[in-house]
């Protein structure tokens, strides 16, 4: 298999500057050695190579009407190939032997390059038809570096016991700027789901989600879909980050129905970005969005997910700046290979600069973090995402671009449909921070919604906008204590009271959007025996509020890394913008003062800051203050002697309600 990659590889290198004379007497000796059955082979593969390329040029020199018919009566051209000699094997995975074309299932994609589509019969009666892409145009050898890297990458997580679930597919250079291209069965550009969730898809929260619940109807489906998503786009945010791959839009993310994503088209790396107006169209790090966000943390009602989604990062991040050495070798080998973005020693240090080798592990942790909210946070990606969908939409029939409707939420939301009731049932177990409400309609239809007081807490908040100044609103349950105190009972009968006097009341406000929307749509699929409901009288578990920390001491230097807090919230019961503070006592406070960077509205906040205290001369007497607050509103505090904590480990401490 090796033999067939490189022959087809020394080809490729004819034109070759540096090496061209090395080229030819290494393939002089590859061809002597390797006999006449391969060599016959090789010969096939030439010839197949060479009518692809004719029939790529044909089809971009016609006419845009034309290029399909011209495409049908070119493709006679391989079938007459395929009539003398029977069977092929596949130059990009000479595994794979082939014996025909799938005409109808040829095509071509209506990009500059306008690559074609081709669709090879296999050989192997058992075997699938095997699409492949015909590029001309496009120097493929630095796409098949970029994804040997990541393959190198993905092998050294493997190492590790650390599946990425990545899809890595297959590129093989054929000539100049020419090559194929394998597809992935089943997997579609981002920007096609974007299209069919209307005009403004890229901007929506929830369009990821929605497509996942389309096509994974089974609720066991539908939670490896959103493992496999979580796994691969961590993956494929670290070595995007890493390799400083460029042009990132939804045409070149790729989503599969199992929940796999993964990047398609590398022809900008090491931070080369397009620039339109002297400005960088890559603004982010990389391609993590909040509608990704939005499905790993299921709208928000998972928010810990957020947490080990950025535990994971880190992890996958540090795993690979261990083997740096490696990953720079192999790219410094490649400099005079004549790749037009890998051609000067500027090039190696931006990866240097991205995998920042001389980081430890807790500075890099806090450095990645950081990375993900600016991903997170910068809007340009989204716009980037609409500027290709609407220049997309513009080039389909209108038909093509009618927005998918959604029966079953549209049919949810009618007006017409009121609700009769709703009522807590109690709090599933696998989520213990949500509520399990059974609504009953007034057809007698039942569903279950999932609401966290978050929610809850936000419903009201919409409804005083909409009513307040015309119709009376029934008073929203705030709980004057702490929210970490045992009042799941109250909790119940007071958010039960409250829906029992919002349905109930005012038509105008039951029959709202607002309400409508709030209980009827995201239905949780499974029934009520599924969820595994925890009795009432149970205790929440692992409800308290907490402060995750990571402690070091070392040659004086006391280094705190504050990773994430969980279960905090206002006196009321809302999501607190908390930020940490630390005082190291009994020096003066004023002196030994520390504080975090505040994350608005959160209730379980992810910082992975470092905080250092200097020329600490022992532990012994020392007592670690530590306060949450939401900017002067105290949330939670403890105080915590450092002579007997666990140093270099991650712990959860808890918070009390009050500083000691």
């Amino acid at each position: 298999m090796d033999s067939h990659k490189h022959t087809r590889l020394l080809m490729d290198a004819q034109n070759e500057a540096y090496f061209k004379s090395w080229y030819q007497k290494l393939l002089a000796a590859l061809q002597f050695c390797v006999g006449k059955a391969l060599n016959d082979e090789f010969s096939k593969e030439r010839k197949l190579v060479k009518i692809l390329g004719h029939i790529g040029e044909r089809v971009k020199s016609a006419s845009d009407p034309q290029r399909q018919e011209v495409l049908k009566r070119e493709i006679s051209r391989l079938e007459e190939f395929f009539r003398d000699i029977n069977t092929c094997h596949l130059p990009l995975n000479p595994a794979l032997c082939i014996k025909g074309i799938d005409h109808d299932a040829c095509s071509y994609f209506t990009s500059n390059a306008l690559p074609l589509k081709i669709t090879f019969i296999n050989a192997n009666p058992m075997g699938k038809n095997i699409s492949i892409i015909f590029k001309a145009g496009d120097d493929l050898r630095q796409d098949m570096l970029v994804l040997q890297i990541i393959q190198v990458m993905d092998n050294i997580w493997l190492q590790e016991g650390l599946d990425m679930q990545m899809i890595i597919y297959r590129c093989l250079s054929t000539g100049k700027d020419q090559g194929l291209v394998q597809m992935v069965p089943d997997a579609v550009p981002l920007a096609k789901i974007h299209r069919h969730a209307g005009l403004i898809g890229p901007l929506k929260e929830n369009t990821i989600q929605k497509w996942f619940r389309q096509h994974n109807h089974f609720k066991a489906d539908y939670e490896k879909a959103l493992k496999n998503f979580f796994y691969s786009c961590a993956g494929w945010c670290v070595v995007t980050f890493i390799l400083g791959v460029c042009d990132r839009h939804n045409d070149n993310i790729m989503l599969t129905k199992s929940g796999h994503m993964f990047h398609i088209d590398f022809g900008k790396f090491l931070g080369h970005a397009q620039t339109f107006g002297g400005i960088k169209r890559d603004r982010a790090p990389f391609i993590f969005t909040s509608e990704m966000d939005y499905f790993i943390t299921e709208g928000g009602k998972n928010p810990q997910q957020f947490q080990d989604f950025v535990e994971l990062c880190c992890r996958a991040y540090n795993i690979a700046r261990k083997h740096s050495r490696l990953l720079l070798n192999l790219l410094e080998m490649m400099l005079h290979a004549g790749l037009p973005e890998l051609n000067g020693i500027q090039d190696l240090k931006y990866v240097y600069d991205n995998l920042r080798p001389q980081d430890t592990d807790l500075e890099a942790t806090s450095h990645f973090t950081k990375k993900i909210r600016e991903s997170l946070e910068c809007f340009p990606v989204k716009l980037n995402n609409l500027i290709h969908t609407l220049a997309q939409m513009s080039a389909v029939s209108p038909a093509k671009s009618t927005p998918q409707s959604f029966p079953q939420e549209s049919c949810m939301l009618s007006t017409k449909r009121t609700i009769q009731r709703a009522k807590i049932l109690g709090v599933s177990k696998k989520l213990s921070n949500l509520y399990l409400v059974q609504v009953t309609c007034s057809n007698n239809e039942t569903s279950l919604t999932e609401k966290s007081f978050d929610q809850f807490s936000k419903l009201h908040s919409q409804l005083q906008k909409q009513f307040a100044a015309s119709l009376t609103l029934p008073e929203f349950p705030h709980w004057w204590h702490l929210p970490f105190t045992n009042s799941d009972y109250k909790r119940f009968r007071d958010l039960n009271h409250y829906m029992e006097q919002i349905l109930n009341g005012s038509y105008d406000i039951a029959n709202s959007d607002y309400v409508l929307n709030f209980f009827l749509s995201e239905p949780v699929q499974q029934t009520i025996e599924e969820s595994g409901l925890m009795d009432l009288g149970e205790k929440f578990p692992d409800k308290d509020p907490k402060v995750q920390l990571q402690i070091s001491y070392e040659d004086t230097k006391l280094t705190i890394l504050v990773k994430h807090l969980k279960n905090i919230y206002l006196p009321d019961g809302s999501a607190p913008s908390a930020h940490v503070e630390f005082f190291l006592l009994p020096y003066p406070s004023e002196v030994r003062r520390r504080k975090t960077k505040s994350v608005p509205k959160c209730t379980d906040p992810t910082y992975n800051e470092i905080v250092v205290y200097e020329d600490v001369t022992e532990l012994q007497e020392h007592v670690l203050m530590v306060i949450v607050k939401s900017k002067a509103v105290f949330v939670g505090a403890i105080n915590i002697q450092l002579c007997s904590v666990p140093l270099n480990e991650e712990k959860w401490y808890p918070l009390g309600n009050s500083i000691i």
